[in-house]
């Protein structure tokens, strides 16, 4: 266990920064932190289009594997686009060999709940009319985009569409109540979130909508009955672990192969660190592995 690792990126996370003045501010310093983490090598980047959405497609420069991973970024549905994701798809398009396709949907407040999942299912859609085998298809995402990636799953099979391979969320956000109980047992450990912090961000993004709907706060209300094989990442120092554990939960309950991978004493998203946090790039490994096997 890394534990100089461990301690220097909670250093990292607590350096004081000046507190932004705006949305527009989060979003430049959201996006500045983001082109600081290592991006893979043999990986190449191009501009496309899925749905009416721009998105990034990453691919591997040496010959691709069969299969699409469909990946949203994070940012609290209001920050972010797939360039600050590069880090993870890149990360994940090495490993797997297989393409990425991130999307670049609607931010909230000018773009509140339902844009976001519309846009999910959209592009999910999309690359069916493409002719896709579902079958080869993995939504995932991180924090925001995990979430998206599960309500994009159960946006599909609202609307009668086949279910994708799989599903993979780094430290997915699936109860917009903020109720769980590592809010409160977390928050001291949590580097990067408190519920106060996150209360407003929920907010933009609900924008009135009841936070206990399935799509906003899966974790408590979503019917995963005939969901994909998910794989839940998150960190034991997250005032959101308890997001993860209690979907893992409730797909567990509903007949779901779900595994629930916690790493010790790693913050939101700890698989961004890779190269400077050992536990990062096997998370990552872990995450290429669980794609791989359900992408063949």
């Amino acid at each position: 266990m890394s534990k100089a690792q461990r301690a220097q990126v909670d250093a990292i996370l607590r350096q004081p920064r000046p507190a932004p003045r705006n949305l527009e501010e989060m979003r430049a310093g959201y996006a500045a932190t983001q082109a600081q983490m290592a991006v893979s090598d043999g990986i190449r980047t191009s501009e496309t289009t899925l749905g009416d959405r721009r998105a990034l497609l990453v691919e591997p420069t040496e010959r691709a594997r069969p299969g699409t991973i469909l990946y949203f970024h994070g940012g609290a549905w209001s920050l972010g686009s797939p360039e600050t994701a590069l880090p993870l798809t890149s990360a994940l398009v090495s490993r797997t060999g297989a393409r990425a396709l991130s999307v670049d949907y609607r931010l909230a407040p000018e773009n509140p709940y339902p844009a976001a999942v519309d846009d999910g299912a959209n592009a999910y859609h999309a690359l069916l009319k493409n002719g896709e085998d579902p079958a080869r298809i993995a939504l995932v995402g991180d924090s925001a985009g995990g979430s998206l990636a599960v309500t994009t799953a159960l946006r599909a099979r609202e609307s009668g569409l086949p279910a994708p391979a799989a599903v993979v969320a780094f430290s997915g956000c699936f109860d917009l109540t903020l109720s769980g109980e590592s809010m409160d047992t977390k928050g001291e450990t949590d580097p990067i979130f408190t519920r106060e912090m996150l209360g407003p961000l929920a907010g933009m993004y609900c924008a009135g909508q009841d936070p206990r709907h399935p799509h906003l706060s899966p974790a408590l209300s979503a019917d995963l009955t005939g969901f994909p094989a998910m794989l839940l990442q998150a960190g034991t120092n997250e005032v959101l672990l308890d997001d993860s554990a209690r979907l893992a939960a409730r797909a567990i309950d509903a007949g779901v192969d779900a595994v629930l991978d916690v790493t010790a004493e790693v913050p939101h998203v700890f698989q961004s660190f890779a190269g400077i946090l050992d536990e990062a790039g096997q998370a990552i490994d872990r995450a290429a592995l669980f794609l791989s096997q359900h992408l063949r």
